[in-house]
């Protein structure tokens, strides 16, 4: 984010209308392209206007004024509107040296206005438009208990807090409309603004000696900081800031100044408002965020944090009307694009939530999905990708500088880069955490592994101790061929540490095509996974990861009294290969364990200290009549009260409750699944019984439609030894291995219809792109069998023969009109085929075969305004790029390489249906687009 430069502009009469003239030079590398289909392009901003507002400033800190944490005066001028005016309208006014690090005092501050749109009676909307807010210390506009505002073509650069602020959680129907907001400082007034070091300093509110930790407390500073999802965000950029780009979070209750005046804020249950076309990069923790509250409690002895602190107590989970009882109204972020974010491009928790046509690229992470609809938590929902391109490491190599602490080599090409953590860190593409998620038409690029790090298109959360569902599934999906490592489940090691915690063992995910394996309806797993494996499994070894066929599902397990066990639990058929698991809840009142379990097969279940005096067994992902055989181990002696009951998680009420039966020996147990019976052999210490699900699942829930089915045992143990029967279970209960579901034929042709249908993701969504990629060798490389083409759109036009290659394409429509080749001894011809065959608004394409020193095409070049004559002699191989029209592209460009070297493969995103092309049509409606899309952000 340190990389933001400020120029002076100078006056230029020999400019076009596309070009400025400044008086400094960079001192930074700024992008200019959209690169490997993510734009990448700097945003530009003006940060003077004619009508200028100023705080008067000394020239130092002062005492009283932080000087600890900053060097320079932070007491600026403010702006602040109260409610019942009459019109606000501020338009193109620069504002600078503005705020103080005092609360309240901010930039431009609407303080409780209340409604200020046409529902509180203002029949011209109150806004802000054209902006300038720079060089100021706290915040750049903070939205107070304030609905209906329009914040629009705004700057907010270099400013201390969160910039653009709605502050007490119940500000709605805000529309943020095409803001640029960059270097978003950390700031002392909450501590959600706070680095580190300002985190631990300040103890002024908490309670006692409490010193607050900066992780989950502070270090959240964000460019956007939406406290309500009835807000509408179109066309921002979140250009670079301390912790996050947009962070959406969500207050249990109203805070600050309009605690108890307001009804219950129901945020997490709240739908989103329109979330369309942003752009988030250089940010440190995240683009976007989508998680988390605030502390909504004083510090006291309970809880000795500071009010206001970042707290873990929200989910987002939006129904209509903000009713749990109602239908879920699914959120939408439509058009993200995330690049250069050094941890996530996008956290995004709860459901359900739907991401699609969106660009990830050069993030630490692309995306993770937490979701809120694995049990425990929200049941029935999910979360979904579709449309979206994921790239790894991308041809934007970064420049250091700025505070850029972390390079080294790496990527498609292994040339020096930027990194995101350092050189080490596991770069993945899309994450998966527990599910379930559904990734679908998208496309993974450049994720090749280093002998530094691991550089995976899919990845899970490492140090995961919660669960993953089996329900994930991934579909219609493309790697392109610099794609190495497709999937990678993570290794002991720097990272990754131990990789013991139960949600790395239990890692896993549906293959419903297979377009990950090119094994269709299979599921992917951790290599030393048992729980899921037959003898017909495929192991992955790079991958470290093994695929099988199958149907799964998952047993919770809870058990109280003793607390804190670890559990091990064993296949039958895989005696030799336990797994342990240490449960997720070691400081509560009871335990919990959720293994991934192949269905229709036989488990046993052992403990590292006393059986636990009651155990719940939860049948998660069951559908009707599907089952698993349970054995747990108890010391001899044990009697037991085994029940069956529905738990409706949402009432807690439970009902149809059935008293389990003893029976006598593993036969009668085994005569009919459904009975409820149990049999408990005392001679190896296993309580038997069947878990076989009565009713059937409904959409995602993990649960029956009837409710939650469980079995509880209550077990009245007579000894306290450890309770672990393995060598006594077997070979006693050993079964061989079998295949239940045979492994599918694997796929070798390639999927037509996988990956995302879009081209390149840019700011500009009613552009199309096209994607030109060239390979033009010289003579020396004509003895390689490197073939010579030009593609366009993935489609390949392959040339042979010594001389130059040109394809023609309507500017407007994309579409390849002509291709011609000349031999070496036609190029004359060719001056006269560029002067008059080649049409208005095309786009012409050129390349070589074979050293052109001896070939005399500077002129058909300069036809189109391109080159000098001098400029090609003694060069090996040349692509052009060029366009034939009353109008100089920026992407035009000719490539030349040395005599007897190659130029290695181009690639270029060509803009279609531009308005300077003449497409006047096309351009037509993309105005009523735009204009449709602000009377839909309106309407809301």
């Amino acid at each position: 984010m340190y990389q933001a430069e400020e120029f002076t502009l100078l006056p230029c009469p020999e400019c076009s209308r596309y070009q400025v003239k400044v008086k400094e030079n960079p001192q930074f590398l700024h992008m200019g392209d959209v690169v490997d289909g993510v734009d990448m392009r700097a945003e530009v901003g003006v940060l003077t206007r004619n009508i200028l507002i100023k705080g008067e400033t000394e020239k130092s800190c002062y005492a009283g004024n932080h000087c600890q944490y900053f060097s320079y005066d932070t007491f600026g001028g403010q702006i602040k509107i109260l409610k019942n005016f009459t019109s606000v309208h501020l338009s193109h006014v620069e504002l600078r040296q503005m705020g103080q690090q005092l609360m309240g005092s901010y930039p431009v501050h609407f303080h409780r206005c209340g409604d200020v749109d046409e529902k509180g009676g203002y029949s011209f909307k109150t806004y802000l438009e054209g902006l300038s807010i720079h060089h100021c210390f706290s915040r750049c506009v903070t939205v107070h208990a304030t609905n209906g505002l329009l914040i629009k073509d705004t700057i907010g650069y270099d400013t201390l807090g969160h910039c653009f602020f709605t502050e007490d959680g119940i500000e709605q129907r805000n529309i943020l409309l095409h803001n640029l907001g960059l270097v978003t400082k950390p700031g002392t007034l909450l501590p959600t603004d706070r680095n580190s070091t300002m985190c631990v300093a300040i103890k002024d509110k908490v309670y006692g000696n409490y010193v607050p930790v900066p992780a989950t407390d502070c270090m959240a500073v964000s460019t956007f900081w939406i406290a309500h999802p009835n807000n509408h965000l179109i066309n921002n950029a979140a250009a670079g800031s301390q912790d996050a780009g947009i962070w959406y979070l969500f207050h249990k209750i109203s805070t600050g100044d309009s605690h108890g005046l307001y009804p219950e804020t129901k945020a997490e249950l709240t739908p989103l408002g329109v979330f369309y076309n942003n752009r988030v990069h250089s940010n440190f923790k995240a683009g976007l965020f989508i998680d988390k509250g605030v502390k909504t409690t004083n510090a006291s002895a309970e809880d000795p944090r500071e009010y206001l602190c970042l707290d873990n107590n929200a989910r987002f989970r939006p129904h209509q009307d903000a009713d749990p009882e109602k239908p879920r109204v699914a959120a939408l972020i439509d058009r993200l694009i995330a690049f250069k974010n050094n941890d996530h491009g996008a956290w995004v928790r709860g459901g359900d939530i739907i991401i699609r046509n969106s660009g990830f690229a050069d993030n630490g992470i692309g995306l993770t999905f937490a979701s809120d609809g694995s049990f425990p938590k929200d049941e029935g929902s999910s979360q979904k990708v579709s449309e979206s391109l994921f790239v790894g490491e991308s041809r934007n190599y970064g420049f250091h500088g700025g505070q850029n602490k972390y390079s080294g080599t790496g990527g498609i090409d292994n040339k020096n880069r930027t990194l995101p953590r350092n050189r080490t860190f596991p770069i993945r593409g899309f994450q998966i955490y527990d599910g379930p998620i559904h990734l679908t038409k998208c496309t993974f690029k450049n994720f090749v592994p280093t002998a530094d790090r691991y550089t995976s298109a899919i990845g899970f959360l490492m140090k995961n101790p919660w669960q993953i569902t089996p329900k994930n599934n991934i579909s219609l999906v493309k790697f392109d061929t610099n794609v190495s490592l497709k999937v990678f489940f993570g290794k002991p090691g720097p990272w990754f540490e131990d990789s013991e915690l139960d949600g790395d063992k239990n890692s896993v995910f549906h293959d419903v095509d297979g377009s990950v394996t090119e094994y269709k309806d299979t599921y992917v797993a951790r290599l030393d996974n048992f729980l899921i494996r037959h003898p017909k499994c495929i192991n992955v070894t790079s991958w470290n990861g093994v695929v099988c066929s199958g149907t799964y599902a998952q047993m919770y397990i809870q058990t109280r009294n003793p607390q804190n066990l670890i559990m091990t639990i064993v296949r039958d058929e895989y005696p030799s290969s336990p797994m342990a698991l240490r449960g997720i809840n070691q400081r509560a009142a009871f335990q919990q364990y959720q293994p991934v379990i192949m269905l229709q097969k036989g488990y046993t279940i052992h403990w590292n200290g006393q059986a636990p005096q009651t155990t719940f067994l939860y049948l998660i992902n069951f559908n009707r009549n599907d089952w698993i055989r349970v054995g747990l181990c108890y010391p001899s002696g044990t009697t037991f009260q085994v029940t069956f009951d529905v738990f409706q998680r949402q009432t807690s009420a439970y009902y149809s409750v059935v008293d389990y039966t003893s029976v006598t020996s593993m036969v009668e147990l085994q005569k009919n699944r459904s009975e409820k019976n149990f049999y408990f052999d005392n001679s190896t210490g296993l309580l038997f019984l069947f878990l076989q699900a009565k009713y059937n699942r409904d959409g995602h829930s993990y649960c029956s439609s009837q409710g939650c089915e469980r079995v509880k045992i209550q077990a009245t143990v007579q000894s306290k030894e450890i309770s672990n029967c393995m060598t006594k279970a077997y070979p006693k209960y050993y079964q061989a291995p079998t295949v239940l579901q045979p492994m599918p034929t694997r796929t070798t042709v390639q999927c037509k219809n996988c990956g995302t249908t879009q081209m390149a993701f840019t700011n500009d969504p009613h552009n199309s792109y096209l994607l030109v990629q060239i390979q033009s060798l010289s003579k020396v490389e004509l003895q390689s069998s490197l073939p010579s083409f030009i593609s366009v759109n993935g489609s390949k036009f392959l040339f042979k023969d010594v001389g130059v290659f040109i394809l023609v394409v309507d500017a407007c429509v994309g579409t390849v009109t002509e291709k011609i080749f000349f031999l070496q001894a036609n190029i004359a011809s060719m001056e006269e085929y560029f002067k008059t065959r080649i049409p208005q608004r095309s786009i012409v394409l050129l390349s070589t075969r074979g050293d052109i020193r001896n070939l005399n095409i500077s002129e058909a070049l300069m036809s189109l305004g391109t080159a000098k004559p001098a400029y090609l002699q003694n060069k090996g191989s040349l692509a052009f790029l060029g366009f034939r029209g009353n109008f100089k592209p920026s992407w035009a460009k000719l490539f030349t390489s040395p005599a007897g070297q190659g130029l290695g493969q181009i690639e270029k995103f060509i803009p279609l249906q531009m308005e300077e092309y003449g497409c006047t049509t096309v351009n037509s409606s993309r105005r009523k687009d735009l204009e449709l899309l602000k009377q839909v952000s309106r309407a809301h």
